[in-house]
């Protein structure tokens, strides 16, 4: 499933003009691949062993070209690091306040709050974002062993 996905999403960037470099299409595979929604300089660390001329720059930079093309998404949490997301589609992330950990999830019912919000309001909604916040499995694995 994910060659069909990397495969549409260079056709994208190929459709829009961009060159498919060798780190560019790694950075993309990368994205595909994982379900992390890593930062840039996650990114950079997992590639840099097969790619030693490559910088944190040369990531953001082709970030935001994949963010331009509307292929991910740039998640902003506070002062944290962004976070990018290859999934576009609407869906909704939970996020470990212990350990940054986020998670999608999906709910169908949820699509109507901007509907409610729009006809409460009068509101043109363009869009929304949900978060929900608590600790991952793994941070209360933790806690358990740590008490």
């Amino acid at each position: 499933m994910s060659v069909v996905i990397l495969k549409d999403a260079l056709d994208t960037l190929k459709s829009k003009g961009v060159r498919i470099t060798p780190q560019r299409h790694a950075i993309l595979e990368y994205l595909v691949s994982t379900k992390s929604h890593p930062t840039a300089d996650e990114i950079y660390k997992s590639l840099a062993r097969n790619f030693p001329n490559m910088s944190v720059a040369t990531v953001y930079n082709n970030l935001r070209v994949f963010r331009s093309a509307e292929l991910v998404k740039e998640l902003t949490y506070g002062d944290s690091s962004s976070r990018f997301d290859f999934v576009t589609h609407d869906h909704y992330h939970i996020i470990c306040d212990d350990c940054g950990t986020i998670v999608d999830f999906h709910h169908p019912g949820l699509e109507e709050i901007e509907h409610l919000a729009s006809h409460v309001t009068g509101f043109k909604v363009n869009s929304h974002r949900m978060e929900v916040y608590g600790t991952c499995p793994a941070c209360i694995k933790n806690e358990v062993v740590m008490n």
